[in-house]
């Protein structure tokens, strides 16, 4: 059995070799020629897979190692009798903590206090969901957007566009569809960024087409906007340098790019392919994860508030700004070489691990025998609460390390 894999799919080959002759590509030099004798394609996000990659092709079964499919033809392959996967969930942690470390970086940099902002997250699938619950656990408002899971559920918390309009922060988490009652394409356009609060905080990790490139730089430009969060853009990987320039944080769409994550969607989609020709699977996702390279982070109660404790923390296990950095330097190459600077950020991106791989001890300094028996509960209820964040957020356990005894685990 023949395989070709986009090459950013992480140990594919060591993986899928136990059931076939695997050939890795480049995602956008997967050509019809390419998988014109292939059973199996294997894609990310950046492969379009419709009639015209497939219709002359051998190919028996597609899967992608992404959330999100708007790029394969679900229709052509159904009526082709090809089979198909897709790897649900996967990165959805990872997307969500990259939108984590995204909003401690902004509160940073503004002196911007998370506690009590309210932020309306519109698309609560995946993704969506967790940005909610770890919004949350930094003492956020929440105010929840998506049509679709409103009419499946009737529940109220499924609020009407025009009630997140007055959030302190905006975050996008839908997937790109083109027509129909839900029609993501250009939601964020003139009108929407007209209708939101002033100085509204704004992220979008979604798709880059569900934002109108122009509007979201008039907004910039008008002062409405007090920052802006972009890892997805119109048109990558020739992404529109000027509002780059524009923009707070900038990423080359790699919210979802954790190795935890890369690696959980190929095992899934692995699964997959053995369950549909009958074959064994013989690897799980710890036969690939090494060792996070940051097992343990020591904190001090003492070294700052405690959102700025949050963000060292996160600041330990993600530098978003060394990415934010690294994307700027695509305005710096000449024009014609940007498509592939974009993409070679994406392909050579380099390990990340999510908070779950990392134990945080707080040590504790208490001053004995001073008597201040309010201090002391002060501090006790500080650390409970920031243990308790700490947590929520995705941090795998928080102890509490004290200056004489043993160490006592809070979470």
């Amino acid at each position: 059995m023949k395989i070709i894999a986009d090459a950013n799919i992480p140990f594919v080959a060591e993986c899928f070799s136990s059931i076939g002759e695997v050939k890795i590509v480049g995602g956008r030099e997967i050509t019809p020629g390419i998988v014109s004798d292939a059973d199996v394609l294997l894609v990310r996000s950046i492969t379009p897979v419709d009639s015209d990659l497939l219709a002359d092709s051998k190919v028996r079964f597609v899967a992608t190692a992404t959330i999100g499919f708007d790029h394969i033809d679900i229709d052509f392959l159904r009526r082709n009798n090809i089979g198909f996967t897709s790897a649900p969930g996967s990165n959805s942690n990872s997307a969500a903590e990259y939108v984590i470390a995204g909003l401690l970086e902004i509160g940073q940099k503004y002196d911007i206090d998370l506690e009590d902002k309210s932020i309306g997250i519109i698309g609560v699938g995946n993704v969506g969901s967790r940005v909610a619950k770890k919004c949350a656990a930094l003492g956020m408002q929440i105010y929840l957007n998506d049509p679709p899971l409103q009419r499946q559920t009737g529940e109220a918390k499924y609020l009407p566009l025009k009630e997140l309009f007055d959030c302190d922060f905006i975050t996008l988490h839908t997937p790109l569809t083109f027509e129909g009652v839900d029609k993501t394409y250009h939601l964020a356009d003139e009108k929407f960024f007209k209708s939101l609060k002033e100085r509204c905080v704004f992220v979008n990790a979604s798709r880059g087409g569900v934002v109108d490139s122009e509007a979201l730089k008039t907004a910039i430009r008008s002062g409405r906007l007090r920052a802006v969060v972009l890892d997805v853009w119109e048109n990558e990987p020739n992404i529109d340098t000027e509002l780059l320039r524009m923009v707070d944080l900038s990423t080359p769409h790699i919210a979802g790019y954790s190795l935890d994550g890369k690696v959980a969607g190929m095992i899934m989609i692995y699964k997959a392919a053995c369950e549909y020709f009958g074959l064994e699977s013989k690897y799980g996702i710890e036969d690939f994860l090494p060792e996070p390279a940051v097992k343990q982070i020591e904190i001090d109660l003492d070294s700052g508030s405690e959102q700025e404790i949050l963000h060292q923390s996160v600041q330990q296990v993600y530098v978003i700004n060394r990415d934010d950095f690294n994307t700027r330097e695509i305005a710096m190459v000449p024009e014609e070489t940007r498509g592939k600077f974009f993409d070679d950020l994406r392909k050579n991106y380099p390990v990340r691990r999510e908070f779950q791989n990392t134990r945080i001890v707080i040590k504790e300094f208490a001053t004995e025998g001073t008597g201040d028996t309010e201090n002391k509960l002060k501090r006790s209820s500080s650390m409970k609460v920031l243990s308790e964040k700490l947590a929520e957020i995705g941090f795998k356990e928080v102890k509490i390390k004290r200056k004489k005894g043993k160490s006592e685990k809070l979470r």
